[in-house]
Protein backbone atom coordinates (compact mmCIF):
# COMPACT_ATOMS: atom_id res chain seq x y z
CA UNK A 1 0.00 0.00 0.00
CA UNK A 2 1.44 3.43 -0.95
CA UNK A 3 2.00 5.61 2.23
CA UNK A 4 2.51 9.73 0.93
CA UNK A 5 3.65 11.34 4.46
CA UNK A 6 4.80 15.26 4.27
CA UNK A 7 7.27 17.15 7.01
CA UNK A 8 8.27 20.68 7.42
CA UNK A 9 5.42 22.43 8.09
CA UNK A 10 5.25 25.31 10.73
CA UNK A 11 4.61 28.88 11.63
CA UNK A 12 6.96 31.74 9.87
CA UNK A 13 7.04 35.57 9.29
CA UNK A 14 6.06 37.26 5.83
CA UNK A 15 9.24 37.27 4.26
CA UNK A 16 10.95 34.07 5.36
CA UNK A 17 11.58 30.40 4.46
CA UNK A 18 10.30 27.18 4.72
CA UNK A 19 10.93 23.34 3.52
CA UNK A 20 8.41 20.72 2.33
CA UNK A 21 9.55 17.27 2.18
CA UNK A 22 7.11 14.34 0.58
CA UNK A 23 7.44 11.17 0.26
CA UNK A 24 5.82 8.38 -0.73
CA UNK A 25 6.43 4.60 0.41
CA UNK A 26 5.37 1.13 0.57
CA UNK A 27 5.94 0.39 -3.55
CA UNK A 28 8.73 -0.54 -5.92
CA UNK A 29 7.48 1.36 -8.74
CA UNK A 30 8.05 5.11 -9.49
CA UNK A 31 5.61 7.84 -9.66
CA UNK A 32 5.17 9.65 -12.77
CA UNK A 33 4.43 12.68 -11.12
CA UNK A 34 4.47 14.21 -7.72
CA UNK A 35 3.46 17.46 -6.79
CA UNK A 36 1.80 20.18 -3.73
CA UNK A 37 -1.55 21.57 -3.18
CA UNK A 38 -2.67 23.68 -0.90
CA UNK A 39 -6.14 24.72 0.95
CA UNK A 40 -6.68 28.15 2.06
CA UNK A 41 -9.04 28.65 4.60
CA UNK A 42 -12.74 29.65 2.90
CA UNK A 43 -10.89 28.06 -0.37
CA UNK A 44 -11.19 25.28 -3.23
CA UNK A 45 -7.78 23.63 -3.14
CA UNK A 46 -5.19 24.52 -5.56
CA UNK A 47 -2.04 22.67 -7.42
CA UNK A 48 1.23 24.85 -6.00
CA UNK A 49 3.70 23.05 -8.41
CA UNK A 50 4.41 19.67 -9.62
CA UNK A 51 7.48 17.50 -11.25
CA UNK A 52 7.25 15.13 -13.26
CA UNK A 53 9.34 11.73 -13.82
CA UNK A 54 11.01 13.66 -16.52
CA UNK A 55 11.65 16.62 -14.22
CA UNK A 56 9.60 18.42 -15.78
CA UNK A 57 7.99 21.26 -13.20
CA UNK A 58 4.92 23.46 -13.14
CA UNK A 59 4.54 26.23 -11.19
CA UNK A 60 0.71 28.03 -10.21
CA UNK A 61 1.75 31.81 -11.00
CA UNK A 62 1.30 32.61 -7.48
CA UNK A 63 4.26 31.40 -6.32
CA UNK A 64 6.37 31.23 -9.07
CA UNK A 65 9.61 33.17 -9.16
CA UNK A 66 9.32 32.29 -4.98
CA UNK A 67 8.99 28.22 -4.95
CA UNK A 68 10.94 25.78 -5.83
CA UNK A 69 10.48 21.76 -6.35
CA UNK A 70 12.78 19.41 -7.04
CA UNK A 71 13.12 15.85 -6.45
CA UNK A 72 15.03 14.17 -3.30
CA UNK A 73 17.84 11.89 -3.48
CA UNK A 74 15.27 8.72 -2.36
CA UNK A 75 13.02 7.44 -5.16
CA UNK A 76 9.07 9.25 -4.72
CA UNK A 77 10.49 12.13 -2.36
CA UNK A 78 9.83 15.12 -3.17
CA UNK A 79 11.17 19.18 -1.84
CA UNK A 80 8.87 22.07 -1.96
CA UNK A 81 11.84 25.03 -1.00
CA UNK A 82 9.49 28.39 -0.17
CA UNK A 83 10.93 31.70 -0.04
CA UNK A 84 9.37 35.15 0.24
CA UNK A 85 6.40 33.73 2.06
CA UNK A 86 3.16 36.18 1.82
CA UNK A 87 0.57 35.62 4.92
CA UNK A 88 -1.45 34.78 1.66
CA UNK A 89 0.18 31.25 1.86
CA UNK A 90 -1.10 30.16 4.38
CA UNK A 91 -2.82 26.89 3.51
CA UNK A 92 -2.64 23.37 4.77
CA UNK A 93 -0.09 21.61 1.91
CA UNK A 94 -0.62 18.28 1.05
CA UNK A 95 1.69 16.19 -0.98
CA UNK A 96 0.27 14.31 -4.28
CA UNK A 97 1.68 11.36 -6.06
CA UNK A 98 0.47 10.28 -9.28
CA UNK A 99 0.78 6.40 -10.37
CA UNK A 100 -0.60 5.34 -13.37
CA UNK A 101 0.89 2.14 -13.95
CA UNK A 102 0.38 -0.01 -12.22
CA UNK A 103 -2.20 1.43 -9.58
CA UNK A 104 -3.73 4.23 -12.42
CA UNK A 105 -4.71 6.27 -9.43
CA UNK A 106 -3.27 9.26 -7.09
CA UNK A 107 -2.33 9.16 -3.65
CA UNK A 108 -2.45 11.48 -0.89
CA UNK A 109 -0.48 13.03 2.60
CA UNK A 110 -2.51 14.11 5.52
CA UNK A 111 -1.56 17.78 4.84
CA UNK A 112 1.03 20.00 7.00
CA UNK A 113 0.15 23.21 7.37
CA UNK A 114 2.00 26.35 6.77
CA UNK A 115 1.17 29.17 8.20
CA UNK A 116 2.65 33.08 7.26
CA UNK A 117 2.01 35.91 9.75
CA UNK A 118 2.11 39.28 8.05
Amino acid sequence: QVRVVESGGGFVQAGGSLRLSCSASGTIFTADEMGWYRRAPGKQRELVASITSGDSTNYSDSVKGRFTISRGNVKNTVVLQMNSLKAEDTAVYYCNAQFRRPYDRDYWGQGTQVTVSS
